[in-house]
């Protein structure tokens, strides 16, 4: 059986596309690399699948000019025999964040919004910020009025003082207190939450990417379906990503599945609102492992690709860079162990935040320069891009919790694996 007769078979081996020639992607220039460099990853991830670690797996690499590597693994949807391919819909959830960061970087770039800023110039709502200090013995929530001024920097950096439920327990007792939704729901009445620290003390990872999704609808005034459509996906050809999931976008987005506790998988459909009250520019996009790598191969060429620019070289290095000087990302602790593990990218190393990304300041473990940038998605989407060795991966399923301990293991083994073939 041919590699492509796998692929469209599907199963438990799935197939790699790493095949000479032209790239199978729109937008994604020059030749692809052999395959046989490549086959330690086609077995890590099919094994993998046969081993019920994951009920399917998408993984693409690339160079600057080339396709490095694609393939895709298992089930999309076991129930209709749907076998995952590499134009399956993924909801990214947080890896969102890097198109939303991206297009808050080109209204820099035009001098229409500054970093330094305050952030009420643009979002008035921002103007007194309240800081959560703590609960009284009626478990009602105190608040007091912050000393510092949220700027643009702080919402790109994740130093404004806003968390999340899932990795506070003080922001989910405040939820339960007053009735606040949660961000996900895409309900305005999420952005009431307070701050638990004074901006800029502090890194915490939060709702920041998605003030900052109101910031660029206010500034350009278009909605981030149109914005990003218009100046991030129609650019670099990303035809298969966006907020508002079509009908035959739907049909290829592979089933959510749960880790039981005694390991095995549960499927639990799952998709983002498609009559959100806002668009979540913190989580609330779709994409396939082909046009997000188109993104990332831009961002790799220093922010154009095809003769098509989205981003300045310099702007695409200032976002690589460490842009919380002293601060430090530190461990997540899960406050709500269904979502979310707790988890470390780079356990026993510190790391810093670029503008919006992970910025690794020691080698990885699996092969990627100290200076790589990299964040995940929710649902177990996770990406690097290595501006030193000048390659970007990713690696997409739809499983929950977050950080799962037997996806990561394959992230780990494809990582490992584009490093062994490149060289």
């Amino acid at each position: 059986m041919t590699r492509r007769a796998m692929l469209q078979r599907g199963g438990v081996f799935g197939a790699a596309l790493a095949l000479d020639g032209a790239s199978p992607a729109a937008g994604l220039a020059g030749r692809v690399l052999s395959p046989t460099r490549f086959r330690a990853i086609d077995m890590a991830l099919s094994e993998g699948v046969a081993r019920k670690n994951v009920a399917g797996v998408a993984a693409i690499a690339a160079t600057p000019d080339a396709i490095a590597y694609e393939g895709a693994f298992g089930m999309a949807d076991a129930a209709t025999a749907t076998p995952m391919a590499m134009d399956a819909v993924f909801w990214l959830l947080s890896m969102t964040k890097a198109f939303t960061a991206t297009a808050c970087m080109q209204l820099i770039e035009q001098g229409k919004v500054g970093l330094d800023d305050a952030a009420a110039k643009y979002l008035p709502e921002l103007a007194a910020p309240q800081i959560l200090d703590g609960f009284a013995a009626d478990g009602r929530p105190r608040l007091r009025p912050a000393k510092r001024t949220i700027k643009v920097r702080h919402l790109l950096t994740h130093t404004s003082g806003f968390t999340y439920s899932i990795w506070s327990d003080a922001l989910g007792r405040y939820q339960k207190a007053t009735g606040m939704p949660d961000i996900a729901t895409c309900k305005n009445a999420a952005f009431t939450a307070p701050l638990e620290f004074e901006p800029g003390e502090r890194w915490e990872y939060g709702i920041s990417m998605d003030w900052v999704g109101k910031l660029i609808e206010a500034v350009t005034d278009q909605s981030l379906e149109v914005y990003f459509r218009e100046n991030i996906f129609m650019p670099l050809g990303m035809k298969d990503s966006g907020f508002l999931i079509g009908s035959a976008q739907r049909r290829r987005v592979p089933i959510l599945h749960t880790r039981r506790p005694d390991g095995g998988l549960e499927p639990a459909p799952f998709e983002m609102p498609q009559r959100p009250e806002f668009f979540m520019g913190g989580g609330g996009a779709f994409s396939t492992p082909r046009d997000y790598m188109a993104f990332l191969q831009a961002l790799l060429n220093g922010g154009g690709l095809g003769g098509r620019r989205i981003l300045r070289p310099g702007t695409v290095s200032m976002m690589m860079e460490n842009q919380i000087s002293d601060l430090t990302v530190h461990p997540m602790r899960s406050a709500q162990p269904s979502f979310s593990h707790s988890f470390d990218l780079f356990p026993g190393q510190p790391h810093k935040w670029g503008f919006s990304f992970d910025l690794n300041t020691l080698p990885g473990p699996n092969g990627r320069a100290a200076g790589s940038i990299s964040w995940a998605g929710l649902l177990n989407c996770f990406f690097w891009l290595d501006p030193k060795t000048q390659v970007a991966g990713g690696l997409f399923s739809q499983t929950l919790p977050f950080f799962d301990e037997r996806v990561v293991a394959l992230y780990g083994a494809f990582e490992r694996g584009v490093y062994a073939g490149l060289t």
